[in-house]
This record gives structure tokens, C-alpha cells and sequence, in this order.
């Protein structure tokens, strides 16, 4: 079923790029919406691949906005996101 998640650390199209590419191959296509805070990722995904989704976008720097996130984890991410979006940027 289609479901949306809000997601912290997305801040361009870079990002977007990143999640798209790193999300397809094990969740298929992902549309992101940059026009809202916090962003929203939609995919179709069945209820209990949820958390592998959560991991796996935590991974990429973009946790879930409803995660409960310690300081050094949220430092980890918003460094990866940075170089996640870099590389986003520079793979169009």
C-alpha cells in the first residue's frame, strides 16, 4: 500500500536524489516532497518492511522525524545527510 513518512535532514534535491537511488533497488520508486517541513518520502510498502525502512534511510543520514534520537546519534545523521546530499548533488 502507498504510505508517507516524514523524514529529518532533507534539504534539497541532492538529498532527494540520494533517497531515490539508495531506496530503489530494495523499496522500488520513492517520491519525495520537498515543499513541505518535515519532508515526506511516499513509497509503496507493506506494513512490515517499515522497519527496514526506518533503518535503512537512518543509515542514510534521513531518520524518521518521529524517531527519539540521542545527541550523537543526532549528529551522526545530520553529518551523513551532508555527504549524502553531496553526493546527490554531484549524481544527477
Amino acid at each position: 500500500m502507498k504510505q508517507s513518512f516524514a523524514l529529518l535532514n532533507i534539504k534539497c534535491s541532492g538529498c532527494a536524489n540520494t533517497l531515490k537511488k539508495g531506496l530503489k533497488e530494495e523499496f522500488g520508486e520513492v517520491e519525495v516532497d520537498l515543499s513541505v517541513v518535515p519532508r515526506l518520502i511516499t513509497l509503496e510498502i507493506e506494513d512490515e518492511n517499515i522497519d527496514n525502512l526506518k533503518t535503512k534511510v537512518k543509515s542514510m543520514g534521513y531518520p524518521f522525524a518521529s524517531q527519539e534520537l540521542g545527541f550523537i546519534d543526532e549528529a551522526a545523521t545530520k553529518a551523513k545527510s551532508f555527504v549524502s546530499c553531496a553526493i546527490g548533488k554531484l549524481d544527477v
